[in-house]
């Protein structure tokens, strides 16, 4: 296990990180970059790294690869990764007032530029202990977390990781669900693969007083929204985690025209993608259905999301241990169910064994209990004593790799 003296260390180094950390954090936050944009983002990245002493590489054109090596460098090899992009949106937020975003149109809603400043805090940490660093680690600084095909997909496919010999692979996300100094964490399942979907109801349009004469999309629109909804009370498993969501419609010109079309964009959450194909096909033949009845077309689209996040068991485990150690029995907290929202983490786990959890940054203090893509999202950057604390112990966890048993075979 991670000895009391290391434990010590790693905590000290985070507190003489903290403001440093903060700073980070609030440069990346008024200078935010979109999905594979960050080019300033990731240039201030490789010279920070580069200043520290790591190995950086760049397998794809915005983001970066870092790697420090210690005693044996080819026993073992753990990724500790972090997301660098923010969101196409516009922020607003008092508590933010002093750090907000200075690019229209960018900013990090979602807790990037925190998820970031964690992992640079935690390289700081690793190159001060190198030392005591057994075998390699190699931090991901990813692109285009929130932008398909995703920057996750685009490391693995590089054939960097494999390059390097990772073993396993370790992630967090800052949370408001979650109060700082805690993480959550969960087995198996942790996230929804998120894949997207458009229809459009096709009619004939037409003056409104004389509806006879049209075909109208708005009415044929309502009752495929309406059968939509079925999918998940009568076409799947009750206990199976499913949600169909149409989050925009757009059609109409005026309040006494009948359009000639209706759009529609909706999302499919699952965690299997046999599920999620099935629910697709089932969406089109509502589509073709409702069309036909009323006299009308269609056209539907459906593109494939990130794939669940699917936790591995011991290394979850990896986790829990490290941050029980480093703050007590109470800092990890076991979540009752997963969450449906998608993370392109969940391509680093279809080629290696690893983890991800909730580093908790929500509290009233910091008004940061809005939800991920909250125009006021903010992080209470307490939580970043935390969070490079944790993944720095991580990368010193003696099972992050997996615990081996007399044959040399992972333990569950």
């Amino acid at each position: 296990m991670l000895d009391t003296t290391l434990i010590a260390q790693l905590k000290e180094r985070a507190i003489h990180y903290h403001k440093d950390m903060i700073s980070w954090r609030r440069r990346l936050h008024r200078n935010p970059e979109v999905s594979f944009k960050e080019f300033e983002t990731t240039k201030w990245l490789v010279e920070k790294l580069g200043h520290l002493g790591y190995e950086v590489h760049r397998p794809v054109e915005t983001g970066c690869v870092a790697v420090i090596r210690g005693h044996h460098p080819d026993e073992r090899v753990v990724a500790l990764r972090a997301d660098i992009d923010a969101l196409a949106m516009d922020e607003e937020g008092e508590a933010k007032q002093e750090f907000l975003s200075t690019r229209p149109g960018a900013a990090h809603c979602c807790g990037h530029d925190g998820d970031t400043s964690n992992l640079l805090g935690a390289a700081h940490m690793l190159a001060d202990l190198k030392d005591q660093i057994r075998g390699t680690v190699v931090l991901v600084f990813q692109p285009g977390e929130e932008k398909l095909p995703g920057g996750g997909k685009l490391i693995c496919d590089s054939g960097i990781l494999d390059t390097l010999g990772v073993q396993a692979v370790y992630g967090l996300h800052t949370s408001p669900a979650h109060a700082p100094g805690t993480i959550g964490v969960i087995k198996g399942r942790a996230m929804a693969r998120p894949d997207e979907f458009e229809v459009d109801m096709i009619g004939k349009g037409g003056h409104a007083a004389v509806p006879h004469a049209a075909v109208d999309p708005v009415v044929m629109a309502s009752q495929f929204i309406s059968a939509v909804q079925t999918i998940r009370s009568r076409n799947t498993n009750p206990i199976e985690p499913v949600v169909v969501t149409i989050g925009k419609i757009t059609g109409g010109t005026a309040h006494n025209v009948i359009p000639s079309k209706v759009q529609m964009l909706g999302t499919i959450r699952t965690f299997s993608r046999d599920t999620a194909h099935f629910i697709s096909k089932r969406i089109e033949e509502i589509a073709d259905g409702v069309s036909r009845a009323a006299g009308g077309t269609y056209r539907y689209k459906y593109d494939e999301g990130y794939p669940a996040v699917i936790n591995t068991g011991w290394a979850t485990d990896v986790i829990v241990d490290a941050a029980d150690r480093l703050f007590g029995p109470d800092t990890a907290q076991w979540m009752p169910e997963p969450v449906m929202g998608g993370e392109d983490f969940a391509f680093y786990l279809e080629h290696y064994p690893g983890a991800f959890f909730l580093l908790g940054t929500g509290s009233e203090k910091a008004d940061s209990l809005y939800s991920w893509h909250h125009p006021k999202y903010n992080i209470d950057e307490d939580a970043l004593l935390t969070g490079a604390a944790v993944m720095a112990a991580i990368a010193f966890h003696p099972n992050a790799t997996g615990q081996l048993n007399a044959e040399g075979e992972v333990v569950e």
